[in-house]
């Protein structure tokens, strides 16, 4: 079995373990497919085609809820792969848990817009074969959230992050010695929030503003990093005769600026502005 795909069902496998530790009260699965052709990658001045598919699944039970998302990247060739020089490919994993402080303690936190008070913690991995940088991440995150009340859902959380990175040259069979980048912070949020317009729609998405994290395995400086990512969903399942909330399709886009730490001056796809369409099977 390639090493590659190896590493990404230990992703899958780990993550299960954690998720079936409590008994949900509810849950969604999704598989879901999008494409952009102007996605960008830093030190690469030309725009790249890629094909992503998703599994994600969200839980709440009685103290909280879980939340992990697997993506698999399928790049042009544009973002070559090595040795080979074909496209490269990324698996990139994320997990959190957020305990809801309310449901543990019996007492309520809620006032204005307050809806409650947690604490999220968890992690991201990533692997990818590009002829490149090969990045090979671990990372950690712990922190406060904050949970509004609004239709659906609207968490801001400040995380610490504890970052790592080893990449493996596939020319020589070599890694690096795994390097630590300085422990810092990050102010995220997530949202999913039903709307009509005629139409039944979702607004969801993600944004993070992470803090710059010291100096790079390098020696290079890194910058603050701006990773919004959000869609507008519509749900065509009772058009096919389907249960609501089964199909879904959109459009959806994405801004990253100083993509990885790495700083925009002087380095092409270093920020990107990528629209994207969505499709999401819900199961």
């Amino acid at each position: 079995m390639p090493r590659f795909i190896r590493h990404t069902k230990v992703f899958v496998v780990t993550v299960a373990a954690a998720c079936s530790a409590q008994a949900a009260d509810w849950s969604d699965t999704a598989l879901s497919y999008r494409y952009g052709t102007r996605y960008a990658e830093p030190f690469n001045s030309k725009d790249i085609d890629k094909h992503i598919v998703n599994l994600s699944y969200v839980s709440g039970y009685q103290y909280g809820k879980n939340f992990f998302s697997i993506d698999w990247l399928m790049s042009s060739t544009d973002d070559p792969s090595s040795p080979s020089g074909g496209r490269a490919r990324e698996a990139y994993a994320l997990y959190r848990h957020t305990l809801d402080l309310g449901k543990l303690t019996g007492a309520s936190y809620a006032f204005g817009p307050l809806r409650g008070i947690g604490v999220t913690a968890g992690f991201d991995l990533n692997r990818k074969n590009d002829a490149g940088y090969n990045s090979r991440k671990r990372m950690l995150v712990a922190g406060p959230t904050l949970m509004l009340e609004v239709p659906g859902f609207l968490d801001i959380s400040l995380l610490a992050i504890w970052e790592s990175n080893a990449p493996y040259n596939d020319f020589t069979q070599q890694g690096t010695a795994r390097y630590r980048y300085r422990t810092h912070p990050m102010l995220s949020a997530a949202w999913s929030i039903p709307f009509t317009a005629g139409l039944p729609l979702e607004f969801n998405g993600y944004a993070n503003y992470i803090a710059a994290k010291g100096r790079n395995e390098f020696g290079g400086g890194t910058a603050p990093e701006t990773n919004i990512d959000a869609q507008v969903m519509y749900d065509l399942s009772a058009r096919i005769g389907a249960p609501k909330n089964r199909f879904k399709v959109g459009i959806a886009y994405q801004y990253w600026h100083n993509k990885f730490g790495n700083p925009t001056r002087n380095n092409p796809g270093a920020t990107a502005r990528t629209p994207m369409v969505r499709a999401e099977y819900h199961f």
